[in-house]
């Protein structure tokens, strides 16, 4: 199993809403005893264990799907944890298939792989009166949301384990929501 966490690479955007899919992964890597690691002019992060195999794309949100195929091999089971605006803050939802739902990090992944994976979308609410889409997924989460959203990320971290652990994706759907 290959698990995507999307963000954006760099200090700057450490701890944004943008970077909830790169927070988890690290989550994952932590609790499997792993260092995510970019090795020479690769343009990724990736940390492995037996079968189990986290990436953090470099290329910013944008281009995500640009280190797809030199990651999976045919057949192999993919999971994309990435955030969505649909959702409040530290909701989390689990989907396999579907489209991009207008996440340009998704349309990357689909253009480079096709639709046909597991997606675990963490909430991060939608900007407020004011502010564009772009300031808001690159700003940092209120204290009260980061709470909700560090809950969410334990979360996500735990469904991705599950799926990994051969749980069947019904039960770990239906897990994630209850």
């Amino acid at each position: 199993m290959v698990v995507f966490g999307l963000g954006n690479p760099g200090t700057k955007y450490s701890g944004t809403r943008h970077n909830v899919g790169f927070d988890t992964v690290e989550r994952i890597a932590a609790l499997k005893g792993l260092k995510l690691r970019k090795r020479c002019f690769r343009l990724y992060r990736r940390a492995s264990i037996d079968d189990l195999v986290l990436v953090e794309p470099l290329t910013y949100m944008n281009s995500s799907g640009d280190v797809v195929n030199e990651n999976v091999e045919d057949g192999e089971e993919m999971v994309v944890v990435v955030d969505q605006m649909d959702l409040p803050a530290g909701k989390i939802r689990i989907r396999r298939g579907g489209g991009s739902a207008g996440h340009n990090g998704l349309k990357s992944i689909i253009a480079a792989h096709g639709p046909d994976f597991i997606r675990v979308y963490i909430g991060i609410g939608r900007p407020g009166e004011g502010v564009s889409v772009p300031d808001h997924v690159l700003s940092r989460f209120s204290a009260e949301d980061r709470k909700l959203v560090d809950e969410a990320e334990c979360k996500a971290a735990e469904a991705v384990l599950r799926l990994y652990g051969g749980e069947r994706f019904e039960s770990v759907l239906q897990w994630a929501n209850s």
